[in-house]
């Protein structure tokens, strides 16, 4: 539920084995390595939205938003960077300043930051779209093991990276067990799995993207999925997925899950990739996971079947 807490591992640097702390500059020539701003979408914000490239990096919190909480922890727990999925400033704004307009919330988490000298970056589609970025951790998590494509590949790219994947899961099951185990994989949220389509239908391929997915609708059918997870799907996309799915044996079926559920998983791997990376340039980091917990939802009321409930 929102503004629950979750544990995280701390991941110290070992003592034994000690490395340099990099400087914010460093940070940010390992980090293009790793998630090109290339291979962003053309709309997107990424990159650091605080911080001097001078500044030493001793200790580096994980999040997937950039909210007060988390501003608040990283000072609690002496982070000297931020490192968010999603970007603080993804909208225009003509003012920073922590009152008297619309996004003084955001002007309030950056002068927190900026007064504790503590840099924010973040790694939003740019992560999703290489290759075991947001989309492939994902699909692993929800049983794909074969090989994985993008659903839609990035113009900057090889042909390997791109928004979205889809693959194969080991052994056929039916649309029921498969998101059971969907459910399972996946962060518990108040919001839970939606699922559209017949429970017994058979389920091998898998597509799926992290975060909201429905504008991928037409290279989902394109890659001869059963089914497709992803999050924030709308009434009227998903409404006419299911009408063109029934016309063609009902694939593919929905599995609906929180924004926040589905990105989540990928914190873990993204901070594992920028040790080893900063690692081989003789550098570490302290790694920090946010306890808290950004989906903004809070209770859940009904829930029932389609069949059972009342109908607008």
């Amino acid at each position: 539920m929102a503004g629950m807490t979750v544990s995280r591992p701390t991941v110290p640097a070992s003592p034994e084995h000690a490395l340099a702390p990099p400087t914010l500059g460093q940070v940010l020539e390992v980090v293009q390595g790793l998630w090109p701003r290339e291979l962003a979408e053309p709309w997107d914000a990424v990159g650091p939205v605080a911080g001097r490239p001078e500044a030493p990096v001793r200790t580096v919190l994980w999040a997937l938003d950039p909210v007060q909480a988390v501003a608040d922890e990283a000072v609690a727990r002496g982070a000297d960077l931020v490192v968010t999925h999603h970007p603080l400033l993804l909208r225009g704004t003509s003012s920073v300043a922590a009152v008297g307009h619309a996004a003084a919330a955001k002007g309030r988490l950056l002068h927190t930051l900026i007064e504790h000298r503590i840099a924010l970056l973040a790694a939003h589609t740019n992560a999703d779209a290489v290759v075991d970025g947001v989309s492939d951790v994902l699909a692993r998590a929800v049983g794909v093991t074969g090989a994985l494509s993008p659903l839609t590949t990035s113009a900057a790219g090889t042909g390997a990276e791109g928004i979205g994947r889809v693959g194969d899961l080991p052994e056929e099951t039916d649309l029921a067990a498969f998101a059971r185990a969907v459910h399972a994989a996946l962060p518990a949220t108040a919001g839970g799995v939606r699922v559209a389509g017949d429970p017994a239908q058979r389920i091998r391929r898998v597509a799926v993207c992290g975060g909201a997915g429905d504008s991928l609708f037409d290279a989902v059918r394109a890659s001869g999925a059963d089914v497709y997870v992803t999050a924030d799907l709308r009434h009227h996309p998903a409404s006419e997925a299911r009408e063109t799915a029934a016309t063609g044996e009902g694939r593919p079926a929905l599995v609906d899950v929180s924004h926040w559920a589905s990105e989540s998983l990928w914190l873990e791997h993204g901070a594992r990739a920028l040790e080893a990376a900063l690692a081989e340039r003789g550098l570490g980091v302290t790694t920090l996971f946010s306890d808290h917990r950004s989906d903004p939802w809070d209770f859940l009321v009904g829930g029932e079947r389609a069949d059972e409930g009342s109908h607008a």
